[in-house]
């Protein structure tokens, strides 16, 4: 529940104001889009925005009229923000081997090779489990099936928006939410940022929309905030939507539209960042 009264947005300063910089906490990637976070010491930036192996597989309706090695918005494929009880798989693609393999709670649902017999299987297995599930897309739509297994499982191309992007969020904001959720802790996984990021005040973050940053040798320009959507309703660890993250953004911060965090694109080459690098306002 929301804590008693609206919350203030915490005030801001700059980075560079202090002798200490932010550093990198945490850095994850996600193979198979709207499943499982694979947490990395090191993430490989691409010129073209994206991250290396995130968002290499989707999942999508068979009535979403995009090609398959093209990108479509999040709401013709199997993701979080329709089917919350994904969070409970968790997803390996094994890119030497060619392989997909996704498990529940221990067990293995599917270990399959990645080419068109294997993507049947694949699909199949995952229609059956979605039938299962309280929260259900595909209940009284049978034009999304057969579901597709998309992608080639090695170019990044499914995430949110067509251009890609990497995605940052300050730790010390997530805490501001987390207090006015209620107090408990409240997983950083729920946003599936790329980048979490340590020594920065509460939404500092969103004041370096417009400038540029540095990570390790990378240089970014730091696009614009990002705006949420039920996904993060989704506990990702029960797969179940307890918290209303929207609603607390909004209305315990005063947000026009429930913001947390920002998106990122690379000035240059890209290159590689890793945990426990500074992070620099330029």
């Amino acid at each position: 529940m929301l804590a008693r009264g609206r919350v203030p947005a915490p005030s801001r300063r700059s980075a560079t104001g202090g002798s200490l910089l932010p550093r990198v906490a945490a850095l994850y990637r996600y193979p198979l889009k709207g499943f499982t976070p694979e947490p990395r010491d090191t993430l490989s930036i691409l010129p073209s925005g994206r991250v290396a192996g995130d968002r290499v597989l989707g999942i999508r309706f068979a009535d979403t009229p995009a090609a398959d090695d093209a990108w479509s918005p999040k709401a013709g494929m199997l993701a979080l923000v329709n089917t919350p009880g994904l969070a409970r798989l968790q997803a390996r693609i094994d890119d030497q081997a060619g392989r997909l393999r996704i498990r529940l709670d221990g067990e293995t649902l599917v270990d399959e090779p990645l080419d068109t017999e294997g993507r049947e299987r694949i699909a199949t297995a995952l229609a059956s489990l979605v039938d299962q599930l309280d929260e259900n897309p595909l209940a009284g739509h049978p034009e999304r099936l057969p579901l597709r297994v998309v992608g080639d499982a090695v170019t990044p191309r499914y995430q949110d928006n067509e251009a890609g992007q990497v995605t940052l969020h300050g730790r010390a904001s997530l805490r501001a939410v987390a207090q006015a959720a209620g107090g408990e802790e409240l997983s950083e996984l729920r946003f599936r940022s790329n980048i979490a990021i340590e020594g920065t005040e509460p939404w500092q973050e969103l004041d370096w929309v417009g400038r540029r940053i540095r990570i390790g040798s990378v240089e970014f320009q730091v696009a614009r905030v990002k705006v949420r959507c039920l996904a993060t309703h989704a506990n990702p660890a029960s797969g179940v939507r307890d918290l209303p993250l929207m609603t607390i953004l909004t209305t315990a911060f005063d947000q026009e539209k429930p913001t947390f965090g920002v998106a990122l694109v690379p000035t240059g080459a890209g290159g590689e960042i890793s945990v426990g690098e500074e992070v620099e306002v330029l």
